[in-house]
């Protein structure tokens, strides 16, 4: 065939698919808590969407404050009174699994992504995460990653330090810094943040296979193993401030930033903060590095949207989510929400510095779920488990803390 009559034919193809996009018709509810600095990323996909499909009136249904737990709220009452949203946001895997796809209130959607081609663009471990008894039940929208260290290249300069990339090895280094008078050498900020430093160590020093046991209910919370992870944190809070509790995560950044603290276990959206707040360039007035024990491991979070039974306009909920898995959707989104597309065959010249090596990451590394951000684990637990952290700051008794997590992961029923 001629190139020229190639060309017509993708031309008239094109302008088929456009005219139909144009044509569609109907309302789509978006239901999700992405509000305030997270706004301007939304919008982008609304307007992509109108743009797309302009006979489709969209209803921004965002529920402010929270940080997700009032719109988790709100859903709860919607999804239990036959009020759906057409598509709702949840952090994808345990989140919605554990708590609507084990409840047949979603939709299998794997015949989207075998006509999308997604589960050659998405990490098999991705795919794994969302996926319940041989169906598919989100699409992820971006990737975050929690286990960052983050730290202030001229402050380690000053002690003649490097950046630990052990836990025995951040011990060591925090006795150093202690020496020369820093009270607080790792920072540390509000309850969710501590759990994170729990799940770097964990993680760190279970590996990614006994990390992923844990959470299938193949290794007990009082595995002597587990005990040990619990005992690591309870060193490394010795290590950080005292006033933890009365500080954002902003907060417990900005402690690295001044000098105060040397390091700082968060995850990457500290970049934003440093790069858009504070104005500080990345790679020379901050730095990074996986969190001690665990290079070579990516621990991820993702926002995912999915498709509820009884939804009201199923139609255009279905090209929602077949636009939040395109790459251009993904690749105008992420620059804006300081995440990563989950594909992983993203335009890498749209981000910055840290996203870009965070993408390379997310290509090579071992990919394992967040047990705090609702990847791991489902809602009853994680809800639960600040509580079991919060008796272990008081006395630092790791076997008590491992039974009682076990205690609560045997009324989460995690193995399901």
């Amino acid at each position: 065939m001629k190139k020229t009559v190639k060309t017509a034919i993708l031309s008239i193809t094109a302008a088929a698919l456009l005219s139909g996009a144009a044509q569609a018709t109907g309302n789509l509810e978006i239901f999700s808590w992405w509000s305030g600095n997270e706004a301007p990323a939304l919008d982008a996909l609304v307007k992509l969407f109108e743009t797309t499909y302009p006979g489709v009136k969209i209803e921004n249904a965002t529920v402010r404050g929270g940080a997700g737990t009032n719109a988790k709220a709100v859903l709860k009452t919607r999804m239990l009174n036959g009020d759906a949203p057409d598509s709702f946001q949840a952090h994808a895997g345990q989140e919605l699994t554990g708590t609507w796809v084990v409840a047949g209130r979603m939709e299998d959607l794997s015949s989207l992504y075998q006509s999308e081609g997604w589960t050659r663009k998405l990490p098999k471990a991705v795919i794994d995460l969302i996926s319940y008894k041989g169906g598919i039940y989100s699409v992820p929208v971006n990737v975050h990653r929690s286990n960052v260290m983050w730290y202030v290249p001229a402050t380690l300069k000053r002690f003649g330090l490097k950046a630990p990339t052990t836990w025995p090895a951040m011990l060591n280094a925090c006795s150093t810094l202690k020496a020369w008078g820093m009270r607080a050498p790792l920072s540390l900020g509000e309850g969710w943040t501590q759990q994170m430093l729990w799940e770097s160590v964990a993680v760190g020093m279970l590996g990614s296979n006994g990390w992923n046991d844990l959470w299938a209910g193949k290794m007990k919370f009082t595995d002597p193993r587990v005990v040990d992870t619990f005992t690591m944190y309870g060193k490394l809070l010795d290590c950080s401030n005292a006033d933890a509790n009365d500080l954002t995560w902003q907060d417990a950044t900005s402690r690295v930033l001044s000098g105060q603290s040397a390091f700082n276990i968060m995850g990457d959206w500290a970049a934003g903060y440093m790069t858009t707040v504070k104005g500080l360039k990345p790679g020379k007035d901050f730095a990074w590095t996986a969190s001690p024990s665990t290079g070579g491991t990516f621990v991820m979070l993702a926002d995912s949207f999915g498709l509820p039974k009884g939804a009201k306009d199923r139609d255009s909920a279905l090209k929602w989510l077949k636009l939040l898995g395109s790459r251009q959707a993904q690749d105008i989104f992420n620059p804006l929400k300081g995440s990563i597309a989950a594909r992983t065959d993203s335009d890498l010249s749209r981000y910055g510095a840290y996203s870009q090596s965070a993408a390379r990451d997310w290509k090579s590394n071992v990919i394992v779920g967040s047990m705090v951000h609702g990847a791991a684990a489902n809602e009853t637990f994680t809800s639960g488990f600040g509580t079991v952290m919060d008796t272990f700051a008081s006395g630092h008794n790791a076997g008590l803390a491992a039974q009682s997590a076990q205690a609560l992961a045997n009324r989460s029923k995690l193995s399901q």
